[in-house]
């Protein structure tokens, strides 16, 4: 019962935390096409020129490279790969649901906002080719890469906590191609401004209501009540881990001092 009660919450989050999400996009997206535009494109447009002019071989190359990186085909391959090899780690099918969600979120945050929110491309030379004129707004690359790789480097951190730091690395890569996009005259500066934030906002929501749950302990004489806080399930069991260790180390020594 209370496993069915902590699910529906949980579905209850993530639902709301997704419309709310998709709302603030869609509203930013109203205003920069209607309200803003006039104080707004002018900013957007000298950056965009600016990089049009700072263009060269190599650094095409290294944007394409990023480009690449944030191609929702790879992104899907990537997710399901670390999904199913971090599900098998923990038997449990909650990292590959949690990677569904966030995956199936983010395609409907792109496409409804795509669909909603028309906004020219900006007014240089792209050189991304066969993009939709005025689906600028938000990026889908941007938004894939935050999603992909911020969810592969949290579910690594919290499988293998040891590992933790060296996760660091893809976190920068959502920048890269946020950079790279606009480099490559795909989308102005505030396009990729909102895909980082409000998908990032997404992976957040996901991850709290899907990956955690509650630890409680019960407070000492006089206090309130039990003390509960969030704690991954990959956490607690290594921290589990960490106090059986500590526990057989203890009685080692134990016996080594009744040994003396």
């Amino acid at each position: 019962m209370r496993d069915t009660r902590s699910s529906l919450v949980a579905a209850g989050v993530v639902a709301l935390g997704w419309v709310v999400i998709l709302g603030a996009l869609l509203l930013l997206g109203w205003l920069l096409t209607h309200s803003w535009e006039p104080t707004v494109d002018p900013w957007d447009d000298d950056v965009e020129q600016w990089l049009a002019t700072e263009r060269i071989p190599n650094l095409n190359r290294v944007a394409a490279v990023c480009t690449f990186l944030g191609n929702v085909r790879v992104g899907v391959v990537v997710m399901v790969a670390v999904a199913a090899a971090v599900s098998m780690w923990q038997r449990s099918l909650r990292p590959a649901f949690f990677s569904g969600v966030l995956l199936a979120g983010a395609l409907g945050l792109y496409v409804v906002g795509t669909r909603l929110i028309t906004r020219d491309r900006p007014p240089v030379p792209i050189l991304d080719p066969g993009l939709v004129p005025d689906d600028s707004f938000p990026s889908g690359h941007v938004i894939a890469a935050v999603v992909v790789y911020g969810s592969t480097a949290l579910l690594i951190a919290l499988t293998w906590p040891r590992v933790r730091r060296w996760m660091m690395p893809l976190l920068l890569v959502p920048l890269a191609v946020a950079v790279a996009r606009m480099y490559q005259g795909a989308h102005h500066p505030t396009d990729v401004l909102a895909s980082l934030v409000f998908s990032a906002a997404w992976v957040a929501v996901a991850a709290q209501a899907l990956l955690s749950q509650p630890t409680c302990t019960t407070g000492e004489a006089g206090d309130r009540g039990p003390t509960c806080s969030l704690t991954s399930r990959a956490g607690r069991t290594h921290r589990a881990r960490q106090t059986d260790e500590r526990g057989r180390l203890k009685a080692r020594r134990s016996v080594g001092d009744a040994g003396k």
